[in-house]
């Protein structure tokens, strides 16, 4: 994050699934809301909080006027982990995306993933903007022409500055929900079908991996895709726990995915570094993701069921698109401004981004979104 945008990581939990079965698309039908995947939403939200506020160097040592290991001289090495939350949503996003994806129209999953991510998206670029063209901030905002490019969500394949720095995360997840819509949407969802696009899927991105070619990096994702298609196994398996086809999908998915974190994350003990991640806390976290997601696909965590999970679900995307940058704000503010103890600072920071976030999600979220995807499903 978003971002998901997130980074958000950008989709809830709330999906309608197939009646089993048939090879074409079909009428979908309301499945339960999986309020324990609203849950883990947040959580790896703020995973990624926290290593945007304490678990990297960089913009945040100005937020706190050093660097954020001698504000955290012991959590900071947790808090490097942090960023391992944006693939925990990349499996959930692989998850819903097929939940809700299944037995649609193209239009209609165009407009579901229209409406869902760019509301939010375009007041958070908006409202980021105009608080770092402030004098009395220190971070220097974009220039005009970037900012307006930024509405698109196609400012990195153009090349321009990032208004939000977690926005790359949906860019990984637009070239995710293409692919998707391309290759099972369109046809008509199965099961039959889904597989075989999770299996080639994860064989080119393997491929396009070894061949170091930067156009086949672009559209078949190798570092994100293990996670996302892991995410489809998962939802298969709520589907048929009994899938083996699924299973053996979702294992491999994490072979590879834990191989790609710890081949990019993982750096020798230096004592000059921020902070040195183990090979086993890599590998943990990502286990983590999978574990928690099987025990929501599986049942597990049905009992999790209290309505302010929905609510945490809500909040999980507008959060994600503001915490960073604002949240940067907000710290310098606290700590440097008027002297308020780091944990305390760190506290109040991610509640005001939660109120901000729930103040997105009731006057911007709640009525553009339907209204946005009522006219983009208009068909002539």
């Amino acid at each position: 994050m978003t971002s998901a945008t997130v980074r958000p990581v950008a989709e809830g939990a709330e999906a309608t699934g197939p009646a089993p079965v048939p090879q074409t698309a079909a009428a979908p039908r309301r499945e339960h809301r999986l309020r324990a995947l609203d849950g883990l939403r947040l959580v790896a939200a703020l995973m990624v909080a926290a290593y945007h506020y304490g678990g990297r160097g960089g913009d945040v040592t100005t937020a706190w006027g050093g660097s954020a290991a001698h504000q955290f001289p012991t959590l900071h090495t947790l808090f490097a982990y942090g960023c391992l939350g944006v693939e925990v949503f990349f499996v959930i996003s692989g998850f819903v995306i097929c939940m809700s994806g299944w037995g649609r129209t193209l239009t209609a999953y165009f407009a579901s993933r229209v409406s869902r991510l760019m509301p939010a998206y375009w007041v958070a670029v908006i409202l980021v903007t105009a608080v770092f063209a402030l004098p009395q901030v220190v971070y220097q905002a974009v220039s005009p022409s970037d900012a307006l490019v930024n509405l698109t969500l196609m400012q990195q394949p153009l090349g321009a500055d990032r208004v939000l720095g977690v926005c790359w995360t949906l860019w990984v997840e637009i070239r995710f929900y293409a692919l998707f819509a391309l290759c099972v949407v369109l046809p008509g969802a199965s099961r039959r079908r889904v597989l075989m696009f999770c299996g080639g899927w994860l064989l080119a991105s393997v491929l396009a991996r070894a061949s170091e070619e930067p156009l086949l990096d672009l559209v078949l994702l190798p570092e994100y895709a293990p996670f996302f298609i892991g995410g489809i196994g998962l939802y298969l398996i709520h589907r048929d726990r009994r899938d083996a086809h699924a299973w053996f999908l979702t294992a491999v998915c994490f072979l590879i995915g834990q191989h790609y974190m710890v081949d990019n994350l993982w750096t020798a003990g230096n004592p000059d570094a921020f902070s040195s991640r183990t090979t086993f806390g890599i590998i943990a976290v990502v286990a983590f993701g999978f574990v928690a997601v099987a025990a929501i696909a599986l049942g597990w965590l049905r009992w999790a069921n209290w309505r302010w999970l929905t609510v945490a679900g809500a909040l999980t995307y507008p959060f994600y698109l503001v915490h960073e940058h604002l949240g940067w704000v907000v710290i310098h503010a606290l700590h440097r401004t008027l002297g308020v103890p780091s944990a305390v600072t760190f506290v109040l920071t991610v509640v005001s981004m939660l109120v901000l976030a729930w103040l997105l999600n009731r006057f911007v979220e709640k009525p553009l979104t339907p209204r946005l995807r009522k006219a983009l499903s208009r068909t002539r």
